[in-house]
């Protein structure tokens, strides 16, 4: 991403869909196990994450029979028992017993493949849905900042001694029983991402006394104005806080990421409005009363969605800003550090996080990455994004420098990757590679536009290479076409005459 383009206005927040989720869980011994899985990467809401069985409500959901359900409450209801069916084969109903597990298969595929209705199915076997077989179990609504919303209602389900639980491929990767405890450890570890209302559940369910109780937690949980999560903490250590921001759409927000256990740090508090920047300082405050401590700003590099509140947090907070050298140059205020390549960043606490700084040119030349030493996950400001794309912009942005850095970041290697704008991105590597397949692709399609003897102008070159794009969106390529040009200049391949580019004979290969 970059800063905004005038012309271009922020997109409307996008619509909130009703969506079930059911908490399965098993007594074993004096506590629990619960059912998980992980969504396919390729997914557009949480690809890559760890959560429970669920997904939205489809419009037929309302006219499935279910005992002691109605109005809305048979919608989400029917919504929460056809999800954990398709997703796990479990299908809480009256009469299950007598289907034999070929048959709960069978059934299983029809629905998947769309051969037959959820209702048809269960009418075919003589099973009834019981409503009292999902306990309500809280509610929560994605916040603004993700291109993909849900009004999410939470069930608590017990399940029953047969059929087992399986994931099959396709929206799942995985599938499993697992402590709760088991599970948490797996996020602090940073190898299991977790929403928020997964992990609170998870949080909540690693203390199970009774299920009175764990309704009660369920229902009424901390941090959560609006039915919206204040804190998002995707794994131990790394919370991310997003601020509206004059940045460049689809991207509405700029995330500010507060980091550490103990010690805190700072990145990219990017929103100049004070009511913005407000509701960070209130969050600080309750960690702060947690007993940890703000110790520095620190900034990936100097666009001004990045650096809005940086001023004012660090003096409402009375500590220092930290930048790269080509960062502060820019700034119209002082800076009290400034960070090199391969600098570490320790973060006291339980535990101690410690943060390599990486210097990645290319979008800004003084732009900074942060890699976790322990866990490889990596804020990365506008390196990657998880909305949206990510703009070069010459003279600032430089094509060359930015694709041998995502080579870089892709070879250290990093694990999840902490963008500027959208959700965290669970495999880093496969993404970095994804970017730089992207960046050849378009390259290619550069040269190709070139091929004529008269060459092109770069408004030609532009509705040639991006003819897969609305129209709208060429202005901004034309600054990433002009990075690319740019670039091939620099390797020999272009030459610039007035207002045209051609494309230069290859040189031949020696015998």
């Amino acid at each position: 991403m970059s800063e905004a383009i005038p012309g271009f206005s922020a997109p409307p927040p996008a619509r909130v869909r009703d969506a079930a989720v059911v908490i399965l869980y098993r007594r074993v011994g004096d506590g629990v196990e619960t059912y998980w899985i992980k969504r396919e990467a390729t997914l557009t809401f949480a690809g890559g994450y760890y959560a429970f069985p669920g997904g939205r409500v489809d419009a037929t959901d309302g006219t499935v029979p279910m005992e002691g359900a109605l109005g809305p409450d048979l919608a989400l209801k029917v919504a929460a028992a056809r999800e954990l069916f398709e997703e796990t084969g479990v299908l809480l109903a009256r009469g299950i017993e007598r289907v034999t597990a070929e048959q709960l298969s069978t059934a299983r595929r029809e629905l998947l493949d769309r051969k037959a209705s959820f209702s048809q199915l269960l009418a075919r076997h003589g099973l009834t849905l019981r409503g009292a077989d999902f306990q309500e179990a809280g509610r929560w609504i994605t916040p603004a900042f993700l291109p993909v919303r849900f009004d999410a209602r939470f069930f608590l389900a017990e399940a029953p001694a047969h059929p087992s639980a399986e994931h099959w491929p396709g929206e799942l990767a995985e599938g499993a029983w697992i402590r709760p405890q088991d599970a948490l450890n797996r996020w602090k570890q940073g190898s299991a991402l977790l929403h928020p209302p997964n992990l609170y559940a998870l949080q909540t369910l690693a203390g199970f006394k009774s299920v009175e109780q764990t309704l009660a937690l369920l229902k009424d949980p901390p941090h959560l104005p609006g039915n919206i999560p204040s804190r998002i903490e995707f794994q131990q250590g790394v919370r991310v806080f997003p601020l509206e921001t004059p940045t460049l759409p689809p991207a509405t927000h700029t995330n500010t990421y507060v980091l550490g256990n103990g010690e805190l740090l700072i990145v990219d508090p990017g929103a100049a409005a004070v009511r913005q920047y407000a509701r960070l300082l209130a969050l600080l405050a309750g960690l702060k009363a947690e007993g940890k401590r703000p110790l520095a700003v620190f900034l990936t590099h100097h666009h001004a969605d990045h650096i809005g509140g940086a001023r004012a947090v660090a003096d409402r907070l009375s500590i220092p800003i930290w930048c790269h050298e080509r960062t502060a140059d820019r700034l119209d205020f002082n800076v009290d550090r400034l960070l090199a390549d391969g600098e570490v960043i320790s973060l006291s606490g339980l535990p101690t996080m410690k943060w390599r700084v990486v210097h990645t040119p290319g979008h800004a030349r003084g732009h900074l990455c942060l890699v976790d030493e322990a866990s490889r996950a990596a804020v990365v400001g506008d390196m990657v994004a998880g909305t949206g794309t990510i703009v070069i912009d010459p003279p600032e942005g430089d094509m060359t420098d930015y694709l041998e850095q995502l080579r870089r970041l892709r070879d250290l290697p990093v694990g999840v990757l902490y963008p500027a704008h959208g959700a965290a991105l669970p495999d880093g590597p496969a993404k970095l590679a994804e970017y730089l397949r992207h960046r050849e692709m378009r390259e290619k399609k550069v040269v190709d536009a070139l091929s004529g003897p008269a060459g092109a102008t770069l408004q030609e070159i532009v509705l040639r290479a991006y003819d897969d794009v609305p129209p709208f969106i060429h202005p901004i390529a034309e600054r990433s076409t002009q990075a690319v040009l740019i670039k091939l200049g620099r390797e020999g391949r272009v030459q610039r005459k007035d207002e045209r580019y051609l494309l230069m004979p290859a040189e031949p290969k020696p015998l």
